[in-house]
């Protein structure tokens, strides 16, 4: 393989627990809950799935069913999407459902898998072309400028800003014409069997890795220095 691609979430990055996530809005909204409400409050929003990038909801309401297939193709469905199922939790302001979506792009938000740094170093050392190849409503490159992680990658190519979500094969073949790579030789690594398998059809290796907290995988991402040349 002499190029790779890398999935975002649950790949090169974990998002915040719930828990942090919702305190992170609540402090920025200068809002207090009582410990007993704040866990409960926590809770609920795990359980419909509100935090992007925090695991998929069992169910998904129906009217909220077209936008959630597509969620990835815009800003708006994206925001949409996870707004209305944060919604189905009373919070005490309105407004914290769309705070705590926006608490969710803060590069605050995101902390790196801890052998991130050092494979994108690795690879770049090598002289291996990254793309980032991203199913996602926002711009994530301000949390790679703000982790330090920037300068390894060569390319972004994320789903809102082409109105297209993996696994549609066109988005990786995007980032690999982005970076002058032959599909055949190139690497997808991905938490989504199905999402980054997309890259199969077009000739790419698959890599998967598990989607766990940073701190329950240490190591995940150094196998990919052995499979690149």
């Amino acid at each position: 393989m002499t190029a790779v691609l890398f999935d975002f979430s649950g790949t090169l990055f974990r998002v915040e627990s719930t828990d942090s996530w919702l305190r992170g809005a609540l402090a920025g909204a200068d809002v207090r809950l009582t410990e007993p409400e704040l866990t409960a409050a926590v809770s609920a929003l795990e359980a419909v799935g509100a935090l992007p990038g925090g695991g998929d909801p069992a169910r998904v309401p129906e009217e909220l069913a077209d936008a959630w297939l597509i969620r990835d193709r815009s800003a708006a469905l994206h925001r949409a999407a996870y707004t209305g199922l944060a919604r189905q939790v009373p919070l005490p302001d309105p407004a914290l459902h769309d705070a705590l979506y926006d608490r969710h792009m803060t590069p605050a938000a995101w902390a790196p898998y801890p052998d991130a740094a050092e494979v994108l170093r690795a690879l770049r050392e090598r002289g291996v072309p990254v793309g980032v190849v991203s199913n996602i409503g926002w711009d994530l490159r301000p949390v790679f400028r703000a982790h330090g992680l920037d300068p390894y990658v060569d390319t972004y190519v994320l789903s809102f800003e082409h109105g297209i979500q993996k696994p549609d094969p066109r988005l990786f073949g995007i980032a690999c014409e982005a970076l002058g790579a032959d599909p055949r030789t190139t690497l997808m690594v991905g938490d989504d069997r199905r999402a980054d398998g997309g890259a199969a059809a077009l000739g790419c290796g698959v890599h998967f890795v598990d989607h766990l907290p940073a701190a329950d995988r240490p190591d995940g991402l150094r196998p990919v220095l052995d499979l690149v040349s």
